[in-house]
């Protein structure tokens, strides 16, 4: 099958291996229809009781604030640290938020700031790679986005086919497609033909099309350098977005920013390093909503030691 061709469903789907899916999705529908306030106090206990029983997912979390704020003091990045395992839970119900509700429900729960930059790139034809960050709503901004301005995201199909079509379906329900992020051709194709690409560039996706580049207080963190190759093939321009949620109210805004003047073309090693000060920005505009449990310095230069694995004893002697 194509890489950018939609998931088919399968009568297999309803054999006894996929049954815990199902109940995993039927939740997550039925979770869907409560009221937000509801949602978010519901995640955030999730959050605090998931972070609990997966400890390397917490100490990741704790390492990755270390490594990147070190000027903030241990209070400050314990209190950011909780903030943010209170978002990790609620993102399970933003995910819901994002492939269930309706538009309207949608449009009611998010404001868009912006939207006069995408409007000018359609009128000039152009394509445009937009900058996205893994923030724990994606879904919902990614869903919010599309239906003012829909666009073509850039996904890893999952590895359990039940999950992989609804999720495809959900994130696309209110944008042209999906392609997987190794069909560079079908990224390629999409802005030559004047389309917006989603692409998320600020994970750690191992040492093939990267180089290394500054984040934060890391001066070497591995980089991919697909902006770079996208942009440089197809033409296009890059712009970025990012979604934030402003209170407990259940407010979000999407602000979308006007396209980079002063993106380094054909320069893969400093694109890297001007993608990563966005991606600095995005993130800074609400750092406890951003998914920091992954490990985003595992990847290392040669010769140069684990980020992680080293510092997690002495981290654990110095929090007992």
């Amino acid at each position: 099958m194509s890489k950018s061709i939609a998931p088919e469903f399968s009568w297999t789907f309803f054999l006894p291996r996929y049954w815990p899916t199902w109940l995993l999705l039927f939740v997550m529908y039925a979770l869907s229809w409560l009221p937000y306030r509801v949602q978010r106090w519901l995640g955030k206990g999730i959050g605090r009781l998931a972070i609990g029983l997966m400890k390397k997912r917490r100490f990741t979390i704790e390492r990755n604030l270390e490594l990147c704020f070190p000027e903030l003091s241990e209070s400050e990045r314990q209190a950011m640290m909780k903030r943010n395992i209170d978002n990790t839970g609620l993102a399970l119900f933003e995910t819901g938020m994002a492939w269930f509700w309706s538009d309207a429900r949608v449009n009611r729960h998010v404001r868009i700031e912006g939207l006069e930059h995408i409007e000018k790139l359609e009128k000039e034809g152009k394509g445009a790679v937009f900058i996205a960050v893994h923030s724990m709503n994606l879904e919902l901004g990614a869903r919010a986005f599309g239906i003012h301005k829909s666009g073509t995201g850039v996904y890893r199909p999952n590895n359990n086919p039940l999950f992989d079509y609804v999720q495809y379906f959900g994130r696309s329900r209110s944008n042209r497609t999906l392609i997987d992020r190794k069909d560079v051709k079908g990224m390629l194709n999409a802005l030559r033909d004047g389309h917006r690409v989603w692409y998320a560039p600020d994970h750690d996706y191992g040492l093939r099309r990267s180089t290394f580049a500054p984040l934060f207080a890391v001066d070497k963190a591995c980089t991919t350098t697909g902006t770079s190759l996208l942009v440089d093939s197809s033409g296009s321009e890059v712009a970025s977005f990012v979604m934030v949620r402003e209170s407990d109210s259940g407010q979000y805004v999407i602000k979308i920013n006007p396209p980079f003047e002063d993106f380094p073309r054909n320069d893969p090693e400093n694109a890297a390093i001007f993608v990563n000060k966005v991606v600095e920005q995005s993130i800074m505009e609400a750092p406890d909503q951003y998914m920091w449990l992954h490990r985003r310095f595992k990847t290392r230069p040669e010769g140069e030691p684990c980020l992680y694995s080293k510092a997690e004893p002495e981290l654990k002697e110095r929090t007992a």
